[in-house]
């Protein structure tokens, strides 16, 4: 019995000890009670050798405290097992390590069940240990992340050495020691990003890629290498990813590996040096500068990385590679948004001023001059640092502020992980989640930690955006563009085909006719001289898009429609701008050809704060407010409202290209503005309504969202579904009492005829949205307006399953005070009947098979209707509303991403199918809104240009277009398998 922080050694003290750090609590006394109550099934010895542990290192209480009050995840790894708190806090940190990860490993040899017990113990009881030692301050960053590291190692390594051993006994392979597997078995694990540099991160996928050597593998007779070494990988995945009453113990990707669409997870060694010296690319020279053998046969993971050397470090100065690495960095993030950044839902990761542009920031420069210089060769991000600086590639003062910014940057992102023990890097999207997570890092509030954040984003942000200013261009503009008035000039023209424009002498014509000044905006001699200098900038990014002519073409247009040159001026300052214009004008067409149109739309991109925060409801509906009452007329004021909402989905169009604004809040936005405008226009209608045809006494109605809207999942071509319900006094005359008077359903359904007109129709600024009233009870064919007893009567006695699945997106959006309330209790009885659980998952599974008969599910790039795509998720979404609302009335939310989470809160769905399908919600609304805004389609058309593609890869969070192909395919077979495992097996 180890006694309560009694050292086994005077060097090494318990870990209690050690601690100097702590969260800033907010309620004390509730983080008192979550302590007790995780760790009541400790003995009563063990209850008072805790108190022990916390009376003599209070420091310690603190930090456990602060783990009750900031993450649920840690909260529940102490309530599934107390006594794993009591072993972590008296024993010495690093030993204890240690003989966590040497106790699983001896497990190797042992039965399957044995083996994935002992490495999911392991997982949980280190990942406690290291999140403390981070909170803290007991490991600094590198021991953190060389914790992680050592943990997954060793999992990788013990099920690796199992799975080898089975195929020894079963008689399959044959290797030099059976009780030492992996030494000469030919199949070697190579682990890349941050696993293979030794970097994890708390909550990281590991990247693997796997390859063998035909050769060196000593298969028994009748084996065939490839499908061997396949299933042992896929066996590895399950043993590592599979989640039992133990946990599970890492995320596995394999989506690194040479064309992940169209082969197998498991290569053999020559066909991946085939590839990579066929068509490797540049974000795959910079992945395997972090390429590090962790299990296998490590001769063949030593040979093989010497074979890729070449491919991976060039022995010229690589001046060309900036090109394509500054390609990456705008594929992943494109445009900075001057130097304003955001706080709340900032990505840490991807964002500006984050964590992958201090890894950029190292990786491009080790690219270009690691083939001469073999010192630049490591893989940790800090020591490359000190590397750059010591062979005088960067200034000290510029390591020391980028190290410390990392440092900072990777200390929020393990926070964040800590959590809910989730991949994600996205800091809370509200103020106040964002006061509790200020304090979880140990600042006093919210703005003390925004300020520190801020000043490393900052920091960042600046010193990326200095990086090789002065470099030389790419090769294919070495030669100068000159464009003289009266002819094109032959070497300009050859520049141009070089940058892949078809028809060189037409483009040549096209700039040459702008620096005349043709164009309105370009008649002043300062309008010219600042496109003048853009021109080579703006050329090369419309060519990055894969249709330089098209795209040449479309900035024509764009600049011949602009009213003035001051744009012009801030193309010419901001050159990210440039980028950002080409990136729509190649990838969003769409939005481009909006811009086009109404130019004066740009203005607000050189607004500072315009990346900074979206506006809020309330901002809008004071901005509409303002600009409908001061309309002369009804038309105007009709004008005016299409005019706001055609510029308010530009600029969220533009976020959206830009990469500053994910999906989810992308949805919420083009929400948050349909439900300003439906309510403006509500009020409006209605008090021009009620003028003309007076009112019935008890009046009242509300319109409800459903789809799209009301689950805040809107697209910028997303229809509105719409239901308008009414009600009035019992008692009352129906017949309303104005100068044309009406009586009863007529009265409500011409009303809501007049607010689906000012909605739909089309005036001299086009139109606001199509509208779809046929989710109403009567469908096409009955009033457009419902009475609300008649609706509650339907919904609850005649209504279909579809209807009832429906409404579980109704949501009240425009409502007298009061009756908005009445609405929402009657679909919350709604929402709570007992169903059938049988029959509910009968009726959406045949609902499912119609729609795939109908709109097929065979194309994966169909994402709404692929077999697994976008409905499986939502009508999982929606069955598990309507099968437990009644038990849990918790449940009940618009919105799809919402329910799942609750359904895992509530044990409806295991943490790994909750994990699949929440990154599938995710990945399909990223998708979607990009496709949406550039080809207004849920499917990817078959000519996308490059720039879509690569817009696409950047939104799903990829390097390449085929690696997001390969991951949505993926993606989308594990949701399929999850909808009918859980909807077959409720059916019966």
């Amino acid at each position: 019995m180890l006694w309560p922080l009694e050292p086994d050694s005077a060097e090494r003290p318990p870990f209690a000890l050690l601690m100097r750090e702590a969260p800033v609590l907010t309620d004390v006394e509730t983080a008192k009670i979550k302590l007790s109550n995780v760790t009541d099934a400790l003995s009563a010895h063990d209850r008072a050798a805790l108190a022990a542990v916390f009376d003599r290192a209070p420091r310690a209480r603190d930090v456990c405290l602060g783990v009750m009050e900031g993450s649920p995840f840690l909260t529940e790894v102490v309530r599934a097992e107390p006594e794993r708190l009591l072993r972590v806090l008296s024993r010495p940190p690093h030993a204890h390590l240690a003989a966590l990860i040497e106790a699983a490993t001896g497990c190797a040899h042992a039965s399957e069940a044995e083996v994935l017990r002992a490495l999911r113990r392991m997982r949980a009881e280190a990942a406690l240990l290291i999140a403390l030692a981070d909170i803290g301050g007991v490991f600094s960053l590198v021991e953190v992340t060389a914790a992680l590291t050592d943990v997954a190692d060793a999992a990788v390594r013990t099920a690796l050495a199992y799975l080898l051993s089975e195929a020894v006994r079963n008689g399959r392979l044959c290797v030099p020691d059976p009780a030492d597997p992996q030494a000469g078995c030919g199949l070697v694990i190579i682990a890349m990003g941050k696993h293979g540099a030794r970097e994890l991160n708390y909550s990281s996928d590991i990247d693997l890629i796997v390859v063998y050597d035909r050769d060196r593998a000593q298969l028994c007779a009748d084996v065939s290498a490839s499908p061997f070494f396949v299933k042992i990988t896929q066996g590895l995945v399950r043993l590592l990813q599979e989640r039992t009453a133990d946990g599970y113990v890492l995320r596995v990707d394999l989506r690194l590996r040479p064309d992940p669409g169209s082969t197998q997870v498991a290569l053999s060694t020559a066909s991946a040096l085939a590839y990579y010296e066929r068509e490797g690319a540049t974000w795959e020279r910079a992945a395997y500068i972090k390429a590090r053998t962790v299990a296998g046969d490590f001769e063949v993971g030593r040979q093989f990385l010497a074979d890729l050397s070449p491919f991976v470090w060039r022995r010229v100065l690589d001046f060309q590679a900036i090109a394509d690495v500054h390609a990456m960095k705008r594929e992943i993030h494109a445009f900075r948004g001057h130097d304003v950044v955001a706080v709340e839902g900032h990505n840490v990761k991807l964002g500006r001023g984050g964590i992958r542009e201090v890894e950029f920031f190292v990786q491009t420069q080790q690219l270009i001059a690691g083939g001469r210089d073999p010192l630049l060769r490591t893989s940790r991000t800090l020591d490359a640092l000190d590397a750059l600086t010591e062979h005088r590639w960067i200034e000290p003062k510029v390591r020391d502020e980028l190290a410390e910014a990392y440092h900072f940057l990777r200390r929020v992102e393990h926070r964040i992980q800590m959590m809910a023990d989730a991949q994600t890097h996205a800091l809370p999207d509200t103020r106040e989640a964002m006061e509790a997570f200020a304090r979880f890092m140990g600042y006093a509030d919210r703005d003390a930690f925004a300020a520190a954040l801020v000043a490393r984003l900052t920091l960042v942000q600046g010193h990326y955006a200095q990086l090789f200013e002065d470099a030389p261009p790419p090769a294919v503009l070495d030669a100068a563009l000159v464009f003289p008035p009266d002819e094109n000039d032959r070497q300009t023209l050859a520049a141009l085909a070089r940058l892949g424009f078809r028809d060189p002498a037409a483009a040549s014509a096209i700039v040459r006719r702008w620096l005349a000044g043709t164009p309105r905006a370009l008649r002043g001699e300062t309008a010219r001289a600042h496109l003048a200098r853009i021109v080579p900038l703006m050329l090369e990014a419309l060519a990055r898009g894969g249709d330089p002519d098209g795209a040449l073409i479309a900035a024509d247009g764009f600049l011949g429609d602009l009213p003035g040159p001051h744009l012009l001026a801030a193309l010419g300052r901001h050159p990210d701008l440039v980028r950002l214009l080409a990136t729509i004008l190649t990838a969003a067409p769409r939005l481009g050809e909006t811009l086009a149109r109404r130019p004066s739309l740009a203005d607000a991109l050189l607004d500072p704060a315009f990346f900074d925060v979206l506006p809020d409801e309330a901002s809008l509906t004071t901005r509409l407010d303002a600009l409908l009452d001061s309309a002369a007329t009804d038309e105007e004021e009709l004008d005016r409202v299409r005019r706001f909402r055609q510029e308010q989905h530009v600029l969220i169009g533009v976020r959206i290209a830009s990469g500053t604004l994910p999906a989810a809040r992308a949805g919420e936005a083009y929400a948050r503005l349909a439900e300003v405008i439906i309510r403006a226009l509500h009020k409006r209608v209605g008090n021009r309504f009620r003028a003309a045809h007076g009112t019935i006494a008890g009046a009242q109605t509300a319109v409800l969202a459903m789809g799209k809207l009301g689950g805040r999942e809107m697209t910028a071509g997303s229809d509105l579904d719409l239901i308008v319900l009414y009600d009035f006094d019992a008692d009352a005359d129906p017949t309303s009492d104005g100068p044309r008077p009406l009586v009863g359903a007529q009265y409500f359904a011409r009303l809501t005829q007049r607010l689906v007109t000012a909605l739909t129709s089309l005036t001299n600024a086009g139109k606001l949205y199509d509208v779809d009233l046929r989710l109403r009870p009567s469908g096409r064919s009955g009033p457009l307006a419902t009475r609300l007893s008649s609706f509650a009567a339907y919904q609850r006695a005649d209504a279909w399953t579809w209807e009832h699945m429906a409404l579980t997106r109704a949501r009240v959006i425009a409502a007298q005070p009061g009756f908005g309330g009445v609405v929402r209790g009657v679909i919350g009885s709604v929402m709570a009947q007992p169903r059938d659980r049988r029959r509910l998952a009968g009726d959406i599974l045949d609902m499912r098979r119609a729609i795939a008969a109908e709109k097929g599910e065979d194309d994966h790039w169909n994402l709404k209707h692929a077999a697994g795509g976008q409905v499986d998720v939502e009508f999982l979404a929606q069955y598990l509303v309507l099968a437990h609302a009644h038990a849990f009335p918790e449940i009940v939310d618009t919105a799809t991403a919402r329910v799942l989470v609750c359904a895992e809160r509530l044990g409806l769905l295991t943490p790994e199918d909750a994990h699949i399908l929440l990154r599938a919600c995710r990945l399909y609304q990223d998708l979607t809104q990009v496709l949406r805004l550039s080809v207004d389609a849920h499917v990817v058309p078959a000519d996308a240009s490059p720039a879509l593609r690569a817009l696409l890869a950047r939104a799903g969070e990829m390097p390449d277009f085929a690696t997001l192909d390969a991951d949505l395919a993926d993606t989308q077979a594990k949701v399929r398998a999850i909808f009918e495992r859980i909807l077959e097996t409720a059916a019966g």
